[in-house]
């Protein structure tokens, strides 16, 4: 009898993670919901990562390996995306995994909107390695939005994030969108793009994917050249949405002074005389905009006290933001 269920596309992108590969794949392949295709782009892996994805394959019919050479996270996104011929996709990073109802979940809640939403979203829970503390980014409502209001919350972080994992997309979505290769901060560039398409959003708030953050990586580790790209990706965001919607200026805005926070905090360790001039630009940046950020009252708590901690200048920022490093558990 022909399968009625629609094919679901799960694209993984592999690069050198031996140790945490077998935990994501037995979370995929164990989903209560069977019809799906899973593609897993080895991107050039050094390590035996093509191998174990090689022998899953040999055992599951379901998944296709491609093995390519190394192009980065964007390019293997890209490429998963042009073999996927599911009517819907979601993405999962190799070193994270999954509840077994991630798939089922989200095409429930298109469902319970008659799939008229071509997108919908779960809530992360994050989970630090160093520690093995777990942190739930959900509140358990379940909520059809429009994507407008998706780009607002996104800007404030309230709930929904750029993420291009823990979203279950109508695969067309995708044809005039595609992820920036040779960037880092990917997703910012293109989730936006997806809310922007989409009149509405079926939400579920419950954790169903486990985002494990290692030390080392892009969100943990220190200052690089290659770390501005989030402004540059943040920056770009925030014009195409105000040509779209220029009643969220100062949602963008918010998002935008976020970003150099988050830039700054990398730069807190370094006395490089490049790093020391990237910094007092973004202290420059903030400096400006802090009046606007702070009379806006959707503005983070978070973001209110950076500030008021700020205003005791730098050196009292980064013995304070150390600090609140070690309590939150990322270190």
């Amino acid at each position: 009898m022909q399968n009625t269920q629609p094919l679901i596309s799960v694209i993984i992108p592999i690069y050198n993670v031996e140790k945490y590969l077998e935990r994501c794949l037995d979370s995929v392949i164990s989903q209560d919901y069977d019809n799906l295709e899973i593609i897993l782009v080895d991107d050039g892996a050094t390590d035996d990562s093509g191998k174990i994805a090689d022998n899953y394959a040999a055992k599951d019919d379901r998944i296709i390996v491609i093995h390519q050479k190394n192009g980065g996270l964007s390019n293997a996104r890209n490429n998963g995306l042009a073999k996927a011929h599911g009517e819907y996709v979601t993405f999962i990073d190799s070193d994270d995994y999954v509840t077994n109802d991630y798939v089922s979940y989200m095409l429930g809640l298109l469902a319970d909107d008659d799939f008229e939403a071509p997108m919908a979203m779960c809530s992360l829970m994050n989970v630090f390695s160093s520690t093995g503390r777990r942190e739930d980014c959900g509140n358990g409502e379940k909520v059809v939005l429009t994507g407008k209001k998706c780009i607002e919350m996104m800007c404030y972080h309230d709930l929904v994030d750029t993420c291009a994992y823990a979203k279950l997309t109508k695969r067309e979505l995708y044809d005039n969108v595609k992820f920036p290769e040779g960037k880092l901060f990917e997703d910012i560039g293109t989730t936006y793009k997806l809310f922007l398409q989409s009149p509405k959003v079926a939400c579920g708030f419950s954790p169903k994917y486990f985002y494990v953050i290692r030390s080392g990586s892009i969100v943990t580790s220190g200052f690089k050249a290659n770390k501005l790209e989030l402004l540059e990706m943040t920056d770009k965001m925030a014009m195409d949405v105000k040509k779209e919607y220029p009643d969220l200026e100062k949602a963008v805005l918010r998002r935008q002074v976020y970003a150099r926070f988050s830039t700054l905090n990398q730069t807190l360790n370094s006395g490089d005389p490049a790093v020391v001039e990237v910094r007092k630009e973004l202290l420059d940046y903030l400096k400006k905009n802090k009046r606007a950020v702070l009379s806006d009252p959707k503005t983070p708590k978070r973001d209110r006290i950076a500030y008021f901690i700020l205003d005791f200048g730098f050196p009292v920022y980064r013995v304070a933001w150390k600090q609140y490093e070690k309590r939150k558990g990322n270190k």
